[in-house]
């Protein structure tokens, strides 16, 4: 469920881009993000890097479009939302503060919160989520470089990407958690016969 509300602002932007206006699928993002954020605050959660990134991001851009440059193609906004959620990323890679770990804080208790290998995974998984963006930045690279190629080869890069980046992050921690455990759990077994 964490997932998909993390998601839903990007996935509201991705949905609209293809059937209305950017300036529409922009705002749309932004309220849906603010949404998302006041979900999170009502109970008790604390404000996410990424959350207020992204609001910031969607509103950003859509004030550029309607008062700056309404020209930009599509293929050049979903780029810059991309590279927008990549810099969020970096940012909190450079900062030593994971964007992932604030939502995966909020799923352990205290004591695994400040395990090194719980904060270490998260690294991992912030970087497997800059990595989608920037197969998503490629993939808006492709459409805008390469405009005879058809829509849905963008559609399913930046789809195999944010899908490989959701499943790493499910995947990885129960990885972790097995690798840990078994050593463990071998040293306590009593020796064969």
């Amino acid at each position: 469920m964490m997932i998909f509300l993390i998601l839903l602002p990007f996935g509201v932007f991705s949905l609209l881009m293809l059937l209305t206006a950017a300036e529409i699928a922009l705002i749309a993002a932004t309220f849906t993000g603010l949404a998302v954020i006041a979900h999170d605050l009502v109970r008790g959660r604390q404000l996410k890097m990424l959350g207020a990134g992204a609001v910031l991001l969607f509103l950003g851009l859509g004030l550029y479009l309607t008062l700056v440059d309404a020209g930009l193609s599509a293929s050049a906004i979903k780029l810059t939302v991309d590279s927008g959620v990549l810099a969020i990323a970096l940012a909190s890679l450079a900062i030593r503060h994971p964007f992932t770990l604030q939502y995966a804080r909020e799923m352990v208790d205290a004591e695994t919160a400040v395990l090194p290998g719980f904060i270490r995974a998260n690294y991992i998984i912030t970087w497997a989520w800059a990595a989608c963006m920037a197969l998503m930045m490629f993939g808006n690279m492709l459409m805008i470089y390469l405009p005879g190629l058809p829509l849905w080869a963008g559609v399913a890069i930046a789809f195999a990407a944010r899908g490989t980046a959701v499943y790493f992050t499910k995947w990885y921690p129960n990885y972790r958690r097995a690798k840990c455990a078994s050593p463990a759990a071998s040293a306590g077994a009593p020796s064969g016969s």
